[in-house]
């Protein structure tokens, strides 16, 4: 990229953590063209806006923001609209919104810097390829990372087709990123400070390779291989599907420490009808299966979920039995939403779509019982001993704000720490969505 020195960049993500991880690799290849980052009340160049496009009002959020992107003198910095909205709309945002220089999609992001040449010679840069050459092979090499934990995407696309979805449309068919480029990047960014590291995809224990020696693996032996990583505390896995948790991977909940007791392992309905209509090609009962088998392979596990509510043609019964579900599994957190029909789904054009007032109705029961059962979770924990990593610094003089092994937010009060600690608390009060806790002793790194 030409001219590109002492040039401010910002880039502003939404949606899933995959998209936090790309954002992230796009920020790393702007430093290496050149570019800083925008601090906090600092006009950027450059703004990247990294789209979602899982539901409406994520999608039309990004156009409110193009708006208010206005500099102080009047003048409006270059605008990169990327992710699944670009990939989706392509051409439609610079209709929509004049102002956007460059359209990239999640699968082109590693030509940004290209786009951005062409974006300064004045004229519209759109790349909404799916090359078949790999993105990661071309992106910088890890660098030194500002947190102690950090997100590492291992596999990409989806094949299954859910009716209401649009990640095989804007991310593409599902692929697993090689055993060797992995295990490298999970090095560098334990050598670059990282304790804990999050795999990535959109159906992430859907990943295979070969290791080194030639061997077919699943995502349980790459978990298997980091773990043998100095330095890394911490492995962590989302978003899963059920019908790809194999045995194997169940069987390494219990014999692997540094995999943390966390699941998330979206269900979306308790109906079966639903769960059918949804093409979800698992059932009530083989999901449940799946979590009482986890549950003996370990038994502190905390498990986490997804929600639609509102799906057309979802009955009061359907619905009965979503909570049903959710009072027999008893979540740690959830995560609930409304359905949202996105151009192109087949459930977009299905019969039978619910009013908006039944939808809002549901949500609020379903969330209130979710709500209930993770303020429950989180009491359960009052009064235990156990290790936090300290992520950032809190709102109160000498607090920091760390995770447990099943991801919830700890704040403590103790001077003389840093972020990057691991340290031992004890768990003095819960609240509905964090505990606090005391400082019991510093763990030796």
């Amino acid at each position: 990229m030409t001219q590109a020195n002492s040039k401010k960049f910002r880039v502003k993500n939404y949606g899933c953590q995959m998209n936090v991880y790309d954002g992230e690799r796009m920020s790393e290849m702007l430093v290496d063209q050149g570019m800083s980052g925008a601090s906090d009340g600092e006009e950027a160049d450059l703004v990247v806006l990294n789209t979602c496009h899982i539901r409406e009002k994520a999608a039309e959020k990004v156009y409110s923001d193009i708006g208010r992107l206005r500099k102080k003198d009047g003048s409006s910095p270059m605008i990169a609209v990327a992710g699944c909205v670009a990939q989706a709309e392509g051409k439609e945002i610079s209709r929509r919104a004049p102002s956007v220089n460059i359209v990239v999609g999640p699968q082109a992001y590693h030509r940004l810097p290209e786009l951005i040449d062409t974006a300064k010679s004045g004229k519209k840069a759109l790349d909404t390829d799916m090359p078949t050459a790999s993105k990661f092979d071309v992106l910088p090499t890890r660098k030194k990372q500002a947190r102690p934990s950090a997100f590492l995407t291992v596999q990409e696309g989806c094949d299954k087709f859910c009716t209401y979805c649009v990640v095989p449309y804007t991310r593409g068919a599902e692929i697993s990123r090689p055993w060797s480029d992995l295990v490298d990047e999970a090095k560098a960014l334990v050598d670059g400070g990282v304790k804990e590291i999050t795999l990535l995809g959109q159906n992430v224990n859907a990943w295979t390779g070969e290791d080194r020696k030639g061997a077919s693996q699943g995502l349980d032996g790459l978990i298997r291989a980091l773990d043998k990583i100095g330095g890394l505390e911490r492995i962590r896995y989302t978003t899963s599907h059920p019908n790809d948790m194999t045995d194997a991977l169940i069987n390494a909940h219990g014999e692997i420490p540094k995999l943390m007791p966390y699941l998330h392992l979206p269900v979306q309905s308790g109906s079966n009808s639903i769960l059918k209509a949804m093409n979800r090609s698992h059932s009530r009962d083989s999901y449940l299966d799946v979590l009482r088998r986890v549950r003996e392979a370990r038994p502190d596990i905390a498990l986490s979920g997804d929600f639609i509510v509102g799906f057309p043609g979802e009955t009061e019964a359907d619905f009965e039995d979503t909570l049903s579900i959710i009072r027999e599994t008893e979540y740690s957190q959830a995560y609930s939403f409304k359905y949202s029909p996105r151009p192109g789904t087949p459930a977009a054009t299905m019969d039978n779509q619910l009013s908006r007032e039944v939808m809002d109705e549901r949500l609020q029961r379903l969330q209130a019982l979710l709500n209930e059962q993770q303020h429950d979770f989180n009491k359960q924990l009052v009064g235990r001993k156990t290790d936090i990593l300290l992520e950032r610094v809190g709102k109160l003089e000498g607090q920091f704000v760390g995770k447990t092994p099943w991801l919830t937010s700890v704040h403590i009060v103790a001077p003389n720490l840093s972020i990057g600690d691991m340290v031992s608390v004890d768990i003095e009060s819960a609240g509905p969505n964090s505990l606090a806790g005391q400082l019991s002793e510093r763990i030796a790194a």
